[in-house]
């Protein structure tokens, strides 16, 4: 299917603080959002949940890592919650959306008015993919600073935290020294 073959979502629901996971408002304190947009079951999110996120550019060896990673998290039910913004967070998802295990999406933007492609748009529908956004609907463009929140906002509700690749000096880097004292476990795939 072509890019441009995509099929949009209907409008999300809104959840407020007395529905968020206990760890979100504890981590976040203050910057917790006022409410969360969702597409899906919002049962995943007070499940067990493993953060993936990975900078954009990724050395070889973290690549195929990342694959049989996301293969075993697959095959062993585990729900992901991610961005999947970069190259390799998208071919992760394509892996675990081959299982019957839930999947998070988190883009760095509103829902609102977000389109998908065709297999995910079908995973919504059979109650594998839930789509989650704490931004305002103003907030319909991507940014690296939406998108250092959005992480933010992701490792917040993980119980685990898997980095595929931490450039040194980026906002993952920045990210992963930040939340050392959350009480999270925290893996690398590439450890430099």
């Amino acid at each position: 299917m072509s890019p441009r073959d995509q099929s949009k979502v209907g409008q999300p629901n809104l959840i407020g603080p007395a529905d968020y996971p206990s760890h979100l408002a504890r981590r976040l304190g203050t910057e917790a959002p006022d409410s969360i947009s969702i597409i899906g079951s919002v049962r995943p999110l007070h499940g067990a949940l493993t953060a993936f996120l990975c900078s954009k550019e990724a050395p070889g060896a973290t690549i195929l890592k990342a694959f049989d990673q996301a293969a075993a998290w697959r095959d062993s039910g585990r729900c992901v919650i991610s961005g999947f913004h970069s190259a390799l967070e998208k071919e992760c998802l394509a892996i675990l959306l081959r299982g019957h295990q839930p999947v998070v999406l988190c883009p760095a933007r509103t829902i609102g008015v977000m389109r998908l492609p065709p297999e995910q748009r079908q995973a919504i529908e059979d109650g594998r993919l839930t789509v989650i956004s704490p931004f305002r609907p103003l907030e319909r463009r991507a940014s690296a600073e939406l998108g250092h929140r959005r992480n933010r906002f992701i490792a917040a509700l993980a119980d685990e935290i898997v980095f595929g690749f931490v450039a040194p000096g980026g906002s993952l880097a920045r990210l992963r020294d930040e939340i050392q004292g959350w009480g999270t476990a925290v893996r690398e795939l590439h450890v430099a």
